[in-house]
């Protein structure tokens, strides 16, 4: 991790100014025991979330040894300082730069008792579309992947690929449990595929729960 002054002020301003804006939320869950079940079955969970969404989830979540991936780019290191602060333990790596050793990482924290959260569709997208990362961890260490969802009824969204939310201040935000889906240690490429398509509809079942849920 660089040490650099300004990654240091500004991972530490940024963590602040988010905590700041969000204990202003009104935050209610929908069916969180799944993810306890899950838990409390496995040892840990892998929860899906998608790139555009995460904020409410991570805040939500922080310090309950909850582990994350971030990349190695100069913006990863923005990131995985905030996270720092709000307690998570953070895997350096992405699709394009270290991505097999940070999923070796996760899964040593996933063995040591922590659940990991993963951005589904990141950290490029195409957006709400799941990429095989987040099954590839669950299969790896036989934990169930846990799906996610998250809304705001007033939020800004970003310019970015993911369309990224923000809660507005005082908004009322909501996150949506899906079912623990399993991924079994054997499970072929035809399996993994099957199962992907099957939690991105999930997925988007949860969204729209979520959206309905704060209108």
């Amino acid at each position: 991790m660089r040490t650099d002054v300004k990654y240091v002020a500004a991972g530490g301003a940024g963590a602040g100014l988010l905590a700041a804006l969000m204990t202003t939320t009104r935050l209610s869950t929908i069916h969180p025991e799944r993810l306890d079940d899950a838990e409390r079955a496995a040892g840990a969970a892998v929860v899906a979330l998608w790139h555009g969404e995460l904020l409410i989830p991570t805040w939500h979540y922080r310090r309950r040894r909850f582990a994350t991936m971030a990349s190695r780019s100069g913006d990863g290191e923005y990131i995985t300082r905030m996270l720092h602060h709000w307690g998570y333990r953070v895997a350096r790596g992405s699709s394009s730069r270290g991505g097999d050793t940070a999923l070796r990482e996760l899964a040593r924290h996933i063995r040591q008792g922590h659940s990991v959260a993963l951005t589904a569709d990141g950290p490029r997208g195409p957006r709400r579309r799941l990429k095989h990362g987040v099954l590839r961890l669950a299969q790896l260490t036989g934990v169930p992947v846990v799906p996610v969802a998250s809304a705001a009824d007033r939020c800004w969204r970003l310019g970015s690929w993911d369309a990224f939310m923000v809660p507005e201040p005082f908004s009322r935000v909501v996150i949506a449990f899906g079912e623990a889906v399993p991924v079994a240690r054997s499970s072929s490429a035809g399996d993994i595929a099957e199962t992907a398509g099957h939690v991105e509809s999930v997925m988007a079942e949860l969204q729209q729960v979520a959206e309905e849920a704060v209108r």
